[in-house]
């Protein structure tokens, strides 16, 4: 099983001792789709997996989900997240196990989803101390220092419900001068681009496992074509997730640099556990293995 670079109390060290106020913000990727941004003392989890919950569900079906990356830190050791998103309802991206105990660790949290999943989260997450607060496509809200946009996602398709919210999205965060993006799960789809006019996000987090029916799940970018929108946006940066959690459903990020290479655009591959520092553009960017430009080295 692949060990994170960091995890537990290392991690939580971390974490805790990354400073720099507003000249900077952090991210640590937590495996999966998770990342954990911070910026002046403030904490944003993206759709955060923290549990075994998917690998009990399926061990004896014909689908078993076997982990192959450790767990990097005990959901309940969060307990100074206040803001978590949930960008749709599969377990990976809206887990209970994770998500309920973020909440009572701590104060309760905000939860930031799709307009049209809250009935669904408010019955898996039951009496947990958390706060929803819905998106759809287009629109912005704030939460505490975080301004936070709904961007359509095709996972395989943009599905709609009854009153045409969309079911998927990812997150366009803005905070001070910086932008991040984290797509949720998605496919490439005709509207994705546009959403980004005037808006180029510093970081961009984007799955690189593909699209492959015999998996018999909803399927995602390939690393091709996540290189591809991330420079389609003008993301500085690129980061590679949605791999190394579950031996039925992972790819290697070769395709992905190689990718990121010819098209010039800004990469880093991390670990997990591992922590990834942007500065804003004007001075020097990228710390921690400073990955920013391909002939930095992509690794």
């Amino acid at each position: 099983m692949i060990a994170p670079l960091q995890k537990d109390e290392a991690l939580l060290a971390d974490i805790h001792s990354a400073g720099g106020g507003e000249e900077c913000f952090h991210l640590w990727w937590l495996g999966q789709s998770g990342f954990l941004l911070k910026w002046d003392g403030q904490f944003l989890l993206f759709d955060p997996y923290l549990s075994d919950s998917l690998t009990r569900k399926y061990a004896e079906t014909d689908k078993p989900h076997v982990r192959m990356t450790e767990r990097a830190i005990d959901p309940a050791r969060l307990d100074f997240v206040n803001c978590v998103t949930s960008s749709h309802n599969h377990t990976d991206h809206l887990d209970g196990d994770t998500l309920a105990a973020i909440a009572d660790a701590g104060d309760g949290v905000t939860l930031v989803l799709p307009e049209a999943n809250i009935e669904f989260a408010q019955e898996r997450l039951g009496d947990a101390p958390i706060k929803y607060l819905g998106l759809n496509e287009g629109t912005r809200k704030d939460s505490g220092i975080w301004e936070i946009g709904g961007v359509s996602a095709a996972h395989n398709e943009v599905e709609r419900d009854e009153l045409n919210r969309c079911r998927f999205l990812g997150f366009q965060v803005g905070f001070g001068p910086f932008s991040v993006y984290h797509s949720g799960d998605t496919l490439w789809h005709d509207r994705l681009v546009e959403q980004f006019i005037g808006r180029k996000p510093d970081v961009a987090m984007l799955p690189i496992n593909g699209n492959k029916p015999e998996r018999r799940v909803a399927g995602n970018l390939n690393g091709t074509e996540a290189a591809t929108l991330a420079r389609a946006i003008g993301a500085r940066v690129v980061l590679p997730c949605h791999y190394h959690m579950f031996t039925f459903n992972t790819e290697e990020p070769e395709e992905f640099m190689a990718a990121c290479e010819r098209l010039g655009q800004g990469y880093k591959v991390m670990q997990c556990g591992e922590r990834l520092t942007v500065e804003p553009e004007e001075t020097s960017c990228v710390r921690e293995k400073r990955v920013l430009r391909p002939e930095d080295g992509g690794r």
